[in-house]
């Protein structure tokens, strides 16, 4: 991953000091920015691998960022926040966030989520109609689920499910949102059925439906990371 390009935008000049020195000291390329606009210019002018972004800022909090960007920019964004609570940690991810980190923390750990990210967002951009997650892929173009070297039978709402999940690691789904994904805007059934099928689905996964995981009150998300490390 050497020669990948960071931006950092924080408020802090202590934080953005320390990051830049342990990031660039891993072989990353870093620029970084004290508040969004100049955060914008630099996304404007340059191409930028990953974004790690601060949720307090002069200008405008990063959730509004990250929202003003995502149509504009394809890349992975990483929200570094002082709040701890869960329901921010949502927020963020359901704002389109691939982590979230909570200060204060350990600049290897931030470094250790970049990469971890990087290795995601490359393995799902390198093949459009194909996600790996460790010994579980999923083939949207022929449309079968293998998990370590067996086919998995799934229904079709069951695979767009679980391809809708897994296209979004770590982003928090609320039922009515995956309602509206997997069966339509003119669906007009029960959340329940949404749990219905993830049952059905954790069933035929077996040891692979670790990755789905519920926020309780809220809906479902993928961890990419309990497959990773099978």
């Amino acid at each position: 991953m050497s020669g990948k390009k960071v931006l950092i935008i924080d408020d802090d000049p202590h934080i953005r000091e320390i990051l830049e020195d342990y990031i660039k000291f891993e072989g990353f390329s870093v620029i970084a920015a004290e508040d969004t606009e100049k955060g914008y210019r630099i996304l404007k002018k340059q191409s930028v691998d990953i974004l790690i972004l601060d949720i307090m800022l002069p200008d405008e909090n990063g959730w509004e960022f990250c929202q003003r960007i995502r149509p504009e920019f394809d890349l992975p964004i990483i929200f570094l926040s002082a709040k701890d609570e869960a329901a921010d940690k949502i927020t963020g991810l359901e704002l389109g966030a691939d982590d979230y980190i909570s200060k204060p923390f350990s600049p290897r750990e931030v470094v250790a989520r970049i990469k971890a990210v990087l290795r995601r967002y490359q393995k799902n951009t390198e093949k459009p109609g194909q996600l790996q997650f460790g010994d579980l892929l999923i083939n949207k173009e022929e449309h079968y689920i293998k998990y370590q070297g067996d086919f998995i039978e799934l229904t079709p709402k069951e695979f767009s499910l679980l391809w809708h999940l897994a296209q979004n690691p770590k982003k928090v789904f609320r039922r009515e949102n995956l309602l509206k994904a997997v069966w339509g805007y003119d669906y007009f059934g029960d959340a329940r059925t949404v749990d219905t099928h993830i049952k059905s689905l954790r069933k035929k996964l077996g040891d692979a439906a670790a990755a789905i995981e519920t926020v309780w009150g809220v809906g479902y998300k993928f961890e990419a990371e309990k497959l990773e490390d099978k």
